[in-house]
């Protein structure tokens, strides 16, 4: 496997990737044990490991990070990939709406929501983190919530109603606290006089 990595990110997003006196690239180069270096004109980054990172797979970590701060993420968001069961998603919306300004701006506006309210309900719901930038929608979660959040935020690009797409979402949360609640139920090691709280 090669010891390093490279992508691009937009160029209005590497100053983000850096932070503030380069904080935001120092803390994942010094938490991952890698490298990283920007051409800030292109927007290209390579990524590599020191010599004390022995796991080269971090490289995939990291580039996933990078490419969820590319995405819209602010750092300490994009920083959650570093979980084993986390993973970044993307949407690209020309692919369902064209490249029409009007339309990417309609149906941004369908899934962020007033006041994003919209965005913040379906990160509640789908228990997953959403950034809507240029022509895609992104999202970070929990591998199983990842299809979920995919299905609804697909709901509203294609027209589907907000009310529809909440009953949608209850519905997938009852469903998931019941299987969550019923292999707590069986589980051994629960006290039976916990079973009624």
């Amino acid at each position: 496997m090669s010891q390093k990595s490279y992508l691009k990110i937009p160029q209005d997003r590497i100053g983000v990737l850096i932070g503030p006196n380069g904080n935001a690239k120092r803390r994942i180069e010094r938490f991952f044990k890698v490298t990283i270096e920007i051409e800030s004109a292109s927007g290209s980054v390579e990524i590599g490991v020191t010599p004390e990172q022995k796991d080269v797979t971090v490289l995939f970590t990291v580039a996933n990070i990078v490419k969820a701060i590319g995405r819209g993420f602010n750092p300490r968001k994009a920083e959650a990939l570093s979980r084993e069961d986390f993973d970044l998603n993307i949407i690209d919306l020309a692919d369902y709406v064209g490249n029409s300004k009007n339309a990417l701006a309609r149906v941004k506006g369908r899934i962020i929501g007033k006041d994003g309210k919209s965005r913040t309900l379906l990160e509640e719901l789908t228990e997953t983190q959403i950034s809507v930038y240029g022509h895609t929608v992104a999202y970070i979660g929990h591998v199983e919530n990842l299809k979920v959040a995919r299905e609804a935020i697909l709901m509203l690009v294609r027209g589907a109603f907000h009310k529809t797409v909440w009953n949608f979402l209850y519905a997938y949360r009852r469903k998931m606290k019941k299987d969550r609640g019923e292999l707590w139920y069986e589980s051994p090691e629960v006290k039976p006089e916990l079973r009624k709280q």
